[in-house]
């Protein structure tokens, strides 16, 4: 039996570049570049692994995105997935992560599945709560926050690392896991593979394909939303102090001054 993974990546903006709001209240995607974010990564790199250790997988990756979305999808592809599925629709716009996992339930359901991996959470949202959602959704066993997973058989394993003890868990496929960025360093794209990339099948999907009314989801069906945005202030300069033979007066009166002592 072929061993079908999905995977669930999110096409974010940049954390190195200008983030904000646009006017909606929603995350400004068109003002700043985006990619896949780097801790869905290490998502692709576990599903790639128990893909190269059980002959004959193969993997999925899906993503609920606008046009430039496929951006993602290509970076996954190009490290060694088989084929990707995108969910683009106007309406999408402005779902939060309960719209969202309603969605890519629905593909999950679409395309099939013994494994969904996801990774630890987004590097936008950060909230971490999609790998419960999606299993509660397709009412399936889940196993989250993984530093280590492997497949044997029809069982999922693997070590969630805590503060004070380590703990092996299992489930029975099919399941939904998340691994950490503790699970394994993400592979580069070769050349070969990003060439390979160009030639891989990607699914494009809408909401009428998924059976799902657009006022359940977007910003008319959000459950939570961002009601009020407030500019963080511009950086003012700080305090220069010259030593002439006072200096560590000087700095010991500012610290008390700012109550640090």
């Amino acid at each position: 039996m072929t061993l079908k993974i999905a995977v669930c990546v999110k096409y974010v903006p940049d954390a190195t570049g200008d983030r904000r709001f646009a006017d909606d209240t929603t995350t400004d995607r068109e003002g700043v570049d985006g990619l896949l974010s780097e801790l869905d990564e290490y998502g692709v790199e576990q599903a790639l692994r128990i893909a190269e250790a059980n002959e004959g997988a193969e993997v999925t990756v899906l993503t609920v995105g606008p046009d430039d979305a496929k951006d993602a999808l290509r970076k996954a592809l190009s490290m060694g997935a088989d084929k990707a599925v995108h969910v683009n629709d106007d309406d999408v716009h402005g779902s939060d992560v309960i719209a969202t996992s309603a969605i890519l339930a629905a593909a999950l359901t679409r395309t099939g599945f013994d494994l969904v991996v996801c990774g630890m959470a987004s590097t936008d949202g950060t909230m971490g709560v999609l790998p419960a959602l999606l299993a509660e959704r397709l009412n399936i066993p889940q196993a989250t926050l993984l530093s280590e997973v492997a497949v044997t058989g029809t069982t999922v394993t693997g070590r969630r690392d805590g503060d004070a003890a380590s703990e092996q868990v299992q489930a029975a496929l099919p399941a939904v896991i998340s691994v950490t960025d503790q699970s394994g360093e993400a592979r580069y794209p070769s050349f070969k593979g990003i060439m390979a990339a160009k030639k891989k099948p990607v699914t494009s999907l809408d909401l009428d394909d998924l059976d799902i009314d657009a006022d359940t989801v977007g910003l008319t069906g959000a459950w939570t939303k961002v009601e009020q945005i407030t500019a963080r202030p511009a950086r003012t300069k700080g305090t220069i102090v010259t030593d002439e033979g006072d200096g560590g007066k000087q700095l010991a009166t500012f610290l008390a001054d700012q109550k640090f002592i």
